[in-house]
């Protein structure tokens, strides 16, 4: 597989993981954490890994078709136009959809409200060598739920503790976590917001309470930057990729899920049959069809 990190500095999982204190408002939105190529080399990059996701993607649904129960389980957070479904575009449409479990968490329904905060969540978890997708997810709800306040200060406190339990938990049943918050910059959201008010075809993507996210800025800073000092674990860290850069998180996130992956040392489960003996039958049948 690809793994030459010529052009990288660090592998992606270092070079891009929350350090302690990490502070948003000191973060070059429109920098390449560990990467010395320019755009060309990353789209090249990224071609090459994505064949390399793709066998590894094959791998771990074969692994779980012969009855292995490991998964993957990726986290994706961040503000609107940040380029969270441009991920699932590029980057895992790169892979057979038929091992993708693909998951979005608007605002709870009724039902959901009566229930724990992570029951709507845990019926999403990935099955047993998918790799599931959660576009927005479980954080939610330390995050829009502490900015509107939805939930008082103790709940949200509590929550944290709450999701790192349960993320052990599927970490002990065999899944692997890759969380990840694109973050872009103010000039380029508005610049995408306001591409979109251009375009008649995606007059639907237009939200108005987007702005009225943005003015709420100060306050998702701060409840983004007490999730990762409290969620942010050495089972499951925190990565933050910088956004305004489409090619380059598409690229980030690309070689985070091929190292995870990687790090499963995912095998081709063996023939569950005589291979030979099938071989035979194989030639027996051709020469009847002569």
């Amino acid at each position: 597989m690809s793994r030459n990190y010529s052009d990288l500095r660090d592998h992606p999982s270092a070079a891009l993981r929350v350090p302690p204190g990490f502070s948003i408002a000191g973060f070059d939105k429109h920098s390449t954490p560990g990467f010395d190529g320019n755009k060309e080399d990353g789209i090249e990059r990224m071609e090459a890994r994505g064949r390399d996701l793709a066998i590894l993607q094959e791998q771990l649904f074969a692994e779980g078709r012969s009855g292995g129960r490991r998964s993957v389980l990726l986290v994706l957070q961040g503000m609107d136009t940040a380029g969270k479904g441009g991920i699932v575009r590029h980057v895992i449409g790169m892979v057979d959809p038929q091992g993708v479990e693909h998951a979005s968490f608007a605002a709870p329904t009724k039902e959901e409200l009566s229930h724990h905060f992570l029951w709507r969540i845990e019926r999403k978890i990935p099955s047993a060598g998918s790799i599931g997708v959660f576009d927005r997810s479980h954080y939610e709800d330390v995050l829009v739920a502490k900015v509107r306040e939805f939930a008082p200060p103790e709940e949200i406190e509590a929550r944290y503790g709450e999701i790192n339990e349960w993320e052990q938990r599927l970490i002990d049943h065999g899944t692997t976590i890759v969380k990840a918050t694109l973050l872009v910059s103010l000039d380029e959201q508005l610049d995408r917001l306001e591409s979109r008010l251009h375009r008649p075809d995606k007059y639907w993507k237009y939200s108005t309470s987007d702005l009225d996210d943005r003015a709420r800025w100060t306050d998702y800073r701060d409840a983004y930057e007490a999730m990762f000092e409290r969620t942010s674990t050495d089972a499951a860290p925190w990565h933050v990729i910088p956004a305004d850069r489409k090619w380059f998180a598409r690229l980030a996130m690309t070689e985070l899920l091929c190292e995870a992956l990687e790090g499963m040392s995912l095998q081709w489960p063996p023939a569950a049959f005589d291979v030979d003996a099938e071989r035979a039958r194989i030639d027996v049948l051709r020469e009847a069809g002569k």
